[in-house]
């Protein structure tokens, strides 16, 4: 199977991205990303356009536009910020408080090793992040979040500035050789036993916006990989 298919008419696709899927073509062939998944689906002659992307290792929903006009009503939509974009992360240890916000500007790490990681700065660029509590215990917390702004790694960023790193996330959990040890392919076993997770336990879980007088909305269920470990290992039970 390509992707799961969430909804699909003359003018939408909308997929559930399963973790560690690219969203730009690469090089290894047509699989490898979604974009080369969605022309599979589609068909060469269709004119797609993805009008929101997902980090690699993010799971959950990604809208395709079937041609121009579509796509750029809908990335206007983004860009006024009028979708309401829901997430759920499952971090270390227990976040004490049920609900919050977090404010933090956001920019490049200019420390880093890494050249796409970015960081909470002060002459960063406005960001803001809502969650909630959804279950707990002492070592993992399920969050709902909420990104009220789209900066690049908001999440995972907010959150680790939150002290509460998302699982599995090779970036922001504390150790960058990580991210350069999955992207060099020499990842070793020790250092995935360590990560617990193969992919960061961050799944975007529904979209919810107006267009064309209506009101649209969409909802992905996580993946077993996930959703089962969260099960064995917290007791967590995803919210469907």
């Amino acid at each position: 199977m390509l992707f799961e298919v969430l909804h699909e008419d003359a003018d939408l696709l909308v997929v559930n991205k399963p973790a560690g899927l690219v969203c730009h073509p690469t090089k290894a062939g047509a699989c490898s990303s979604l974009i080369g998944r969605v022309r599979l689906h589609l068909g060469e002659a269709a004119h797609a356009h993805l009008v929101n992307r997902l980090d690699r290792e993010t799971s959950g929903i990604i809208l395709v536009a079937k041609g121009d006009e579509a796509a750029r009503a809908l990335r206007r939509l983004w860009e006024n910020r009028r979708v309401e974009k829901e997430y759920l992360a499952v971090v270390h240890g227990c976040v004490r408080e049920g609900q919050g916000t977090i404010e933090a500007p956001l920019g490049k790490d200019e420390q880093s090793r890494v050249a796409i990681k970015d960081c909470v700065r002060p002459d960063g660029a406005p960001a803001r992040t809502d969650y909630r509590v959804e279950q707990s215990n002492a070592s993992f917390t399920l969050l709902r979040v909420r990104p009220l702004t789209g900066r690049k790694h908001q999440i995972r960023i907010h959150l680790a500035h939150l002290g509460h790193p998302i699982v599995g996330d090779k970036l922001y959990g504390g150790d960058e050789d990580l991210y350069l040890a999955l992207v060099e392919n020499r990842l070793t076993a020790q250092q995935r036993e360590g990560l617990i997770l193969p992919h960061h336990a961050l799944h975007a879980c529904a979209l919810r916006f107006t267009w064309r007088g209506c009101a649209w909305q969409f909802k992905a269920p996580a993946e077993p990989w996930l959703t089962n470990w969260a099960t064995a290992a917290a007791g967590f039970a995803f919210p469907a």
